[in-house]
């Protein structure tokens, strides 16, 4: 990995070593041009929201346990008084001794929003099927405050299409993204789902996106899409790792094991 970031480095050197430089006023016609794009793409993301907004819901009748900090609770009880409930689901499987490099990354995003989005009428929940003791244990390694819950027993995975059985990982497909298609990553994958619970307590399933639609959730990758190197990756996130194995990472020295 090391070698092939090097390589990666090397390569990108060289190019902006050859970038075009221009004058200002020249700079200044090809940024406005682009500005155009820009916008056009704004009021298009826009217009995706607006859609998005109008997708029909599906009533959900079945019901969900999950082992939190507070005991066993249900789906209902994760909006914790709000409307509106977005749900992370992050690979974790029973059997790992630690979460996802990928779904961390992402998670680190969470707290931030958090201050905000439990001020306007939303709930984010993390939702794992390892055991919430595990789930705890990195939780305090990676220093986060968002609600995580264990939905080890349950078939929320299953149904909402993150987690596959082991007789489904040996047929060779399983149904992810909205489509049967061939699996080689284990027994978990990412997503996002978001429910709304109306005045009479119904729930509904507004939405889920699967695969890079969680995307839109990681803040660095906008910051990185503003930088001459951009995200300076062959696979998608194959640069990053948990954040407390970065080589100067000044946590807590009893945090990880470097």
């Amino acid at each position: 990995m090391e070698k092939q970031l090097d390589s990666m480095a090397g390569t990108l050197a060289s190019n902006l070593s050859e970038h075009r430089i221009v004058s200002q006023e020249e700079w200044i016609k090809a940024r406005k041009e682009f500005l155009k794009k820009e916008k056009e793409l704004t009021y298009l993301n826009d217009e995706l929201s607006r859609q998005r907004r109008e997708l029909p819901w599906v009533k959900v009748d079945k019901s969900y346990i999950f082992d939190s900090t507070n005991g066993k609770v249900w789906l209902p009880d994760l909006f914790d008084g709000k409307s509106q409930l977005v749900v992370y689901h992050f690979m974790f499987d029973p059997e790992w001794e630690e979460g996802c490099p990928g779904c961390s990354f992402l998670a680190d995003h969470i707290d931030g929003a958090n201050l905000h989005l439990k001020h306007h009428d939303v709930s984010v929940v993390v939702v794992s099927r390892a055991p919430l003791a595990k789930l705890l244990a990195f939780k305090k390694r990676m220093n986060w405050n968002f609600t995580w819950v264990s939905s080890y027993g349950s078939d929320f995975n299953y149904d909402y299409h993150v987690s596959f059985t082991e007789e489904q990982i040996k047929n060779g497909t399983v149904y992810y993204n909205y489509e049967y298609a061939k699996h080689d990553s284990g027994t978990e994958s990412p997503g996002t789902s978001v429910f709304y619970k109306d005045n009479s307590g119904n729930i509904f399933h507004t939405y889920s996106s699967y695969g890079r639609g969680g995307d839109i959730l990681i803040g660095a990758h906008n910051y990185l899409d503003l930088t001459p190197k951009g995200r300076n990756e062959d696979g998608i996130m194959d640069w990053m790792r948990h954040h407390d194995k970065y080589e100067d990472f000044k946590g807590d020295s009893n945090s990880c094991c470097h």
